[in-house]
């Protein structure tokens, strides 16, 4: 989801978009970037290792973003059918709503079938394996966990499994084959609760209720449903902290287990100054050149190497007549 910090690389991102023509190539520079400079595509051999991804698991991230943003998408253009067909419909409720259509596959007749309707115990399975059918396969619940996107960093509950990186948490609440359309939904979202219903038939009943254990930012969050299957929640947190559980009371998870990297996005601009300045020190030391800390005190010490005065003037600048430890240079 969008938000002030991801405007501040727009600068950025539109002159490297500008430099190279297309979008095309501009996916290829930013998959290059995240190939050398991050363990993006570092697959995690064995539970000892910290850094990388189990299979798979990359490239769910990435399409999980997509559809975020195509969701976001969606929802901008019924805003303004919207807008264009019924003026005088009532305000939107205070959590922006999505609904997702997908196009229902079509007999063998050609006919459409109809949507049929189910119980409302009847509800489609989770992706996530279910607990007995997993262990039975062999892993603990983390590594199964952590395999799915949909549980990364989470967890697989009763009725929703939810996921998490530094800044935003993910929710999806199973509901039954029979909830299709937005306005079977009702969603009530504050900065520290939720409750998610659905109308099956005459009857409404609560599928999701509780106070989240962290706070969130309920301009910035909002829901959808992707019919038949789930509704979700995609909140955003008010402090940048690792959630152990979504609602106060259930099971918590160990965030010592979970992968706490933080993504470049969600580092401020006096942090990525560090990196990059660490990087192009090990770039450099690696090189056998000068790092930055040296390259700051060579550029004073030019200043007097030819100045009136100096036992220096008129030779050659020499570096290496000089010991200089980073500690004597701040940046």
């Amino acid at each position: 989801m969008t938000s002030p910090q991801h405007e501040l690389y727009d600068t950025a991102l539109l002159g490297i978009l500008q430099h190279v023509g297309n979008i095309q190539d501009f996916l290829h520079v930013y998959f290059g970037f995240l190939h050398r400079k991050t363990d993006f595509y570092r697959l995690l051999s064995s539970p000892e290792d910290k850094m990388g991804f189990p299979p798979g698991v990359a490239e769910k991230m990435v399409l999980k973003v997509f559809k975020s943003f195509e969701r976001m998408a969606e929802l901008e253009r019924e805003r303004r059918l919207s807008q264009q067909n019924r003026p005088a419909e009532a305000p939107p409720p205070a959590v922006q709503e999505l609904e997702v259509r997908s196009e229902p596959e079509a007999s063998e007749s050609g006919a459409e079938p109809a949507v049929p309707s189910e119980p409302a115990a009847d509800r489609p399975q989770p992706e996530v394996a279910p607990a007995e059918e997993a262990a039975a396969a062999g892993g603990s619940d983390r590594d199964r966990y952590q395999a799915d996107p949909e549980s990364y960093n989470g967890a697989v509950r009763e009725n929703y499994c939810w996921s998490q990186d530094y800044t935003d948490v993910e929710v999806r609440v199973l509901v039954p084959r029979s909830v299709v359309r937005g306005h079977q939904v009702s969603v009530s979202l504050r900065p520290g609760g939720v409750r998610v219903c659905v109308r099956d038939g005459d009857q409404e009943r609560t599928l999701m209720e509780g106070d989240f254990t962290h706070r969130v930012n309920t301009e910035d969050s909002l829901w959808s449903l992707e019919p038949g299957k789930c509704v979700v929640l995609s909140l955003n947190k008010t402090s940048e902290v690792w959630w152990n559980a979504v609602l106060k009371g259930e099971d918590e998870i160990d965030v010592n287990q979970i992968n706490r990297e933080r993504s470049m996005e969600t580092v401020d601009e006096e942090e990525h100054a560090v990196l990059d300045r660490l990087n192009f020190d090990y770039a450099q030391k690696m090189q056998g050149k000068p790092q930055s800390h040296e390259m700051k005190v060579h550029e004073m010490l030019k200043k007097g190497w030819d100045a009136e005065g100096s036992p220096f003037r008129g030779q050659q600048f020499d570096p290496s007549m000089f010991d200089i430890p980073p500690g004597a240079v701040q940046f």
